[in-house]
This record gives C-alpha cells, structure tokens and sequence, in this order.
C-alpha cells in the first residue's frame, strides 16, 4: 500500500495519540479519522489555498469556479494561460487586486520551477518545502502546511499558529484560554511522527464545541387556522 492510498490514521497513529488523555478522549468522542488528502499538484493547490484565504467556502468555490471557466478545455488554469491573463479578468471573477498578484507569482514560479512538481514534493522534507514556497507572494507557512497534510498527506504537521487547532485544544484540555503557537508546539512533541493526524482531531474538537454552543431555534407554536407557511 503507497503512502497516499493508506489510511491517513491507521490504528498505530491512534494508539500513539491514545497516549494523551486528551486526545484519547477526543478520538473516543469523533470516531475514526476521515481526512482523505486531495492528489493536487503542488501549483494548482497553491492557487486553490490562496482563493480560499479569509473567504466563506461557498464564496471561494464560486470565485474558483468563475476563475477556472476562463479557461475551456482545462481541468485547471495552466500558469502559462494566467499569466497572459489580464488583471480585469481575473478581478472579473471576484478576486481581490493581492490575491490576483498572488496567484500570478504562483503561476510565474511555477513555470520557472520554483513551485515544484508533485513528483519532485514528495521527495522534499516538509521543512524544505516551507522554506521554498514560502518565497512566493501571498504564500505563509500556515498555507503550506496546509498543504502538506491535505494535499500531500503529510502525517507529521503541526500547525500551530492555526486558530482552530489552538482552539481545539483549549476545549478539550477544558483551558481558559488558547495555548500559544510555542505552548502547543512543546506538547505536540509527544504525538510525533503523527502530528497532523492530532491537528485533525483537534479541528474537529473545536467544530464539535462550537456546534454545541448554538442554541437551536425554537420552535413555532401553530396558530389555529394558518396554513403551513402562511403569513400572519
């Protein structure tokens, strides 16, 4: 079985990660891990990450998808086609003027190679490839990390400057406050070499917590003689 067609979270990570009471209760609490890494090339994941930075989901999928329409005949904008793209174009699709710079410098160091083949990214460290791709407009460490474990499905990132790890954490660990991005780096040295697998569980601590902090809406009391769905 290759590395990308295994489980993300065997029962050797999970047995690891038992080890924290903490995490032992999270895994109890959500049940196996699901994470299934997308096979992207390391550009196309690039442009993707940037379109969804400090967007609603729903919103970034539709910038996306306009974007991607201004090139039939393509899975995905090639960067050669982006670069000879005009800005109006691209802000057309409802792109902002720094993310359309950043995914033009994606595209552009992409064809000179800096942005590397997902061949040529399985073969570097994931320190390696932060420290390359960070050099790229719009690109930060938390954007490669991101990377590393959802496209690449690598098992040991800890990203710890990431709110909803941090969070997730707080909630589990029934804490006052968030651990600083140092604080969760020093007790995540105990859940090497399966990191990531602990960031996905803490994700979901933290969308569990704030799932149960909704209040449901009440429901309507039925007034005699409305219709369904009429108005009162």
């Amino acid at each position: 079985m290759t590395p990308a067609t295994r489980p993300f979270a065997g029962p050797t990570a999970l047995r690891h990660l038992r080890r924290d009471p903490v995490l032992k209760a999270v895994i109890r609490r959500i049940g196996p891990c699901t994470l299934q890494p997308a096979t992207r090339e390391p550009y196309e994941a690039l442009v993707r990450a940037i379109t969804h930075q400090q967007v609603h989901g729903r919103a970034a999928e539709a910038i996306l998808g306009r974007f991607i329409a201004l090139y039939p005949g393509h899975d995905f904008p090639p960067p050669p086609l982006v670069l000879a793209t005009t800005v109006e174009a691209m802000r057309g699709c409802g792109l902002s003027g720094n993310k359309v710079a950043a995914i033009r410098d994606i595209a552009e160091k992409a064809v000179g190679g800096l942005v590397p083949t997902s061949t040529v990214a399985r073969r570097l460290t994931d320190e390696a490839l932060i420290e390359r791709l960070v050099a790229i407009r719009g690109v930060g460490r938390w954007t490669v990390e991101m990377f590393l474990i959802f496209s690449l499905g690598r098992r040991d990132v800890l990203p710890i400057d990431d709110f909803g790890v941090r969070e997730g954490w707080k909630v589990a660990a029934g804490l006052e406050a968030q651990p600083k991005p140092k604080e969760l780096a020093a007790i995540g040295e105990a859940w090497a070499p399966f990191r990531s697998v602990a960031a996905w569980y803490l994700w979901r601590a933290a969308d569990a917590d704030r799932a149960a902090r909704v209040k449901p809406k009440a429901a309507k009391v039925p007034v005699p003689g409305a219709m369904p769905g009429s108005a009162l």
